[in-house]
């Protein structure tokens, strides 16, 4: 009888290995096989998250690289701040006006409030030099009205519907901002 229950207890171990590794070479060849035809995942979590992945890797294929002037963290803190301007403030109206449009907008945290000062002390320039379009911020009791206007009348609509955060968004000047802001270029640096 015991010789029997250890040859049953052998024979179950054998299998459950056997299992085990057959179940595990399974598993492998599947993921080789999604790799190879091409359906791994391509996202890197979150938008910040992937941004600063692929900052790295551009340093790492550059051979050039001063990583003594590298700080992706202030590119981090930079990211926070987008993320506060896009999500942690209320849209509190958005109407037209001669010539463009007038938003109204209030940070809801307190890290907001701070991302929307450092923002609107920088990108009022930045969308004129790329769009001739003059945008004025005034800080009032919590909020900022914007107003943003144009002296060429067939741009009216596009400022209308681009809107708060299609204004904040706009232009091709954020990709390299940031890269500046990585390799100690920033431009909002007074040292700069």
């Amino acid at each position: 009888m015991k010789l029997t229950v250890l040859i049953c207890s052998v024979l179950f171990i054998h299998v459950t290995f056997v299992f085990a590794a057959d179940e595990h070479s399974a598993m492998m060849n599947h993921e080789h096989k999604t790799e190879a035809s091409g359906r791994m995942l391509t996202e890197a979590g979150n938008d910040a998250f992937g941004t600063i992945q692929e900052v790295i890797a551009k340093l790492n294929s550059d051979p050039n690289t001063d990583w003594n002037n590298v700080n992706i963290e202030a590119l981090r803190q930079h990211l926070l701040d987008m993320h506060d301007m896009t999500l942690n403030v209320e849209v509190i109206s958005q109407k037209p006006i001669s010539n463009g449009l007038e938003a109204i907008v209030r940070p809801t945290t307190d890290r907001a409030v701070f991302a929307l000062e450092r923002v609107f002390k920088a990108h009022p320039a930045q969308l004129k030099r790329e769009t001739g379009w003059d945008m004025q911020v005034v800080k009032n009791s919590g909020q900022y009205t914007l107003t943003i206007t144009s002296e060429n009348q067939k741009d009216t609509g596009k400022i209308r519907g681009l809107g708060y955060i299609g204004l904040m968004a706009y232009g091709n000047h954020h990709q390299p901002h940031h890269w500046a802001i990585v390799v100690g270029k920033n431009p909002h640096n007074k040292n700069h």
